[in-house]
């Protein structure tokens, strides 16, 4: 296995540091901050970063909507999209995932077992004290017990894993994630955090050297 440095940590720094975004005006009558929009804008506002082969993600047309497929065969890249959320008004994030199939990558916790079919990325900037940049993951584990929350194997503490579906979880179905963001940072990182800066999707398996297809719905912020 060839060890690199992985997307947990420099996807965040690659995020944040290329190029310029616009910020969207936040208002006190804001319902909900639409992240993606696959049926009419594609992958459009989305890009992407490869660290070991490419994963495939395209639009496609499931189950009556379109949605994100991730086809992931031995390969680590993800897709990102730069995105200030003020949690203080939009605090939970809401998407639907499904995967096909399992991965066995092992214990998640290790370098060697850092594989997953699904996960969502959350960027904290750190601005000029990159150092500071950190990340929150909700993932679709392997073997971590659903709940449970630990650092990421090649970044840290600078990034928390919270494992939202595990084993037990069925596969070829939508499942429904609703999260309390602004909850869920003060928890993992003892602090409260009110803004985020970015939002990432990422299906890899160059670790285990397996093949995963999993799917992502539309992701977006609201009040409740």
């Amino acid at each position: 296995m060839v060890v690199r440095p992985r997307f947990s940590f420099l996807i965040c720094l690659a995020i944040l540091t290329s190029g310029s975004y616009s910020i969207p005006l936040y208002s006190d009558t804001f319902v909900s901050q639409e992240i993606s929009n696959f049926a009419f804008n594609g992958l459009a506002d989305w890009e992407e970063k490869s660290f070991k082969g490419n994963t495939s993600y395209n639009v496609v047309y499931l189950d009556g909507e379109y949605v994100l497929r991730a086809n992931s065969l031995a390969s680590a890249s993800g897709l990102y999209k730069k995105y200030p959320v003020n949690l203080k008004k939009t605090p939970y994030l809401n998407w639907r995932w499904r995967i096909e199939n399992r991965i066995n990558s092992g214990d998640e916790r290790t370098k060697s077992g850092d594989d997953y079919a699904a996960r969502i990325y959350l960027i904290m900037d750190g601005g000029l004290l990159f150092w500071k940049t950190s990340a929150l993951s909700y993932v679709w584990a392997n073997t971590a017990v659903k709940g449970s929350t630990w650092d990421n194997a090649y970044a840290g503490k600078s990034v928390k894993m919270l494992a939202l579906r595990s084993t037990g979880d069925v596969t070829k179905k939508w499942l429904i994630e609703k999260r309390n963001v602004y909850e869920d940072l003060k928890k993992v990182f003892g602090k409260e955090i009110s803004t985020i800066d970015a939002v990432a999707v990422m299906t890899d398996t160059d670790d285990s050297g397996s093949k995963v297809i999993s799917y992502y719905s539309d992701i977006f912020f609201s009040v409740d």
